[in-house]
């Protein structure tokens, strides 16, 4: 059993920074790649960014670049996201996401963690 849990959320005024933090834990043997995605209220989740295995590779939803910036701690089985110069259309609830190889399994699982709330007031 893994579970994912997310932490670093809250409310900021527009043009503010936060970092969002998702640590893994449970009986891992290894983590592929890791994400966050968000959903605002009434709308779709949506990929916001991702990043690969040994941290090499990283993709953004384009409202995103240039501001956000997706990394990871193997050692930690941790990944972060930092957030600035955010705006109202930020807001929303974030989650994470990973591709985990649990100890005894025969493959990797897609985990989601609980998701913590992000408010970008005007």
């Amino acid at each position: 059993q893994v579970q994912l849990v997310e932490s670093g959320g809250g409310l900021v005024q527009a043009g503010g920074s936060l970092r969002l933090s998702c640590a893994a834990s449970g009986s891992i043997f290894s983590i592929g790649t890791m994400a966050w995605y968000r959903q605002a209220t009434g709308k779709q989740r949506e990929l916001v960014a991702a990043i690969s295995s040994g941290g090499g590779n990283t993709n953004y939803v384009e409202s995103v670049k240039g501001r956000f910036t997706i990394s990871r701690d193997n050692a930690k089985n941790t990944v972060y996201l930092q957030m600035n110069s955010l705006k109202p259309d930020d807001t929303g609830v974030y989650y994470c996401n990973a591709d985990i190889f649990s100890r005894g399994d025969d493959r990797y699982r897609n985990n989601w963690g609980q998701g913590t709330q992000v408010t970008v007031s005007s």
